[in-house]
């Protein structure tokens, strides 16, 4: 039995450290250094909690901007069922569901360019993305602005704002925040 103390003890001292101290720490600093990612990126207004600035929605309305599709089980942009579809690209079925998305896309979208862009065709891995190129913006902005009765400017105007450059170029490419995008064209709405 006194072999077997040093072990035991062991186990409960790093049972404690991995499992008490560490994730207290860490907790702790995260609320101090990051509390706004650390607590999900909630983005709110007068009305509440309207969304995070890192989960996608599902936008369906004619003048609201779409993200790319997500591939969630239960409902599109499930954060609680993250993941892809799974189907390979030789999968028929997988040529079949673009095939939809890019008919609905371009039938939703008639004053846009016959080549839809990829990523609003194809889910990513996690299948909560918020974020979509520019191009991928600008392409749906001719729905949105006549949905919305604004002029093209007036939308590419507000989507040059939010758009996010990386703080080096060949570090990434720049970004727009769907869900911060449509809330702010919802707030120019209502002015």
């Amino acid at each position: 039995m006194s072999a077997l103390r040093p072990l035991f003890s062991t186990l409960i001292f790093l049972l404690l450290l991995t499992g008490g101290a560490y994730p207290l720490l860490t907790t702790a600093l995260g609320q101090w250094w990051f509390p706004y990612q650390a607590n999900g990126s909630l983005i709110r207004d007068e009305h509440g909690v309207r969304g995070s600035a890192l989960i996608g929605q599902n936008f369906t309305s004619e003048g609201y901007f779409q993200g790319r599709p997500s591939a969630t089980a239960e409902m599109p942009y499930n954060p609680m069922a993250s993941g892809g579809s799974n189907l390979a690209a030789s999968n028929p079925e997988l040529d079949k569901q673009l095939q939809n998305r890019v008919a609905t896309l371009r039938a939703a979208n008639p004053q846009a360019s016959r080549n839809v862009p990829v990523e609003l065709v194809t889910a990513s891995a996690s299948g909560l993305d918020n974020n979509l190129t520019p191009a991928a913006v600008a392409w749906q902005i001719p729905r949105v602005a006549q949905a919305r009765h604004l002029t093209i400017e007036q939308v590419t105007q507000r989507v040059a704002e939010y758009t996010q450059k990386p703080l080096v170029s060949f570090i990434g490419q720049p970004v727009v925040n769907i869900v911060e995008l449509n809330l702010a064209l919802d707030s120019m709405n209502g002015e």
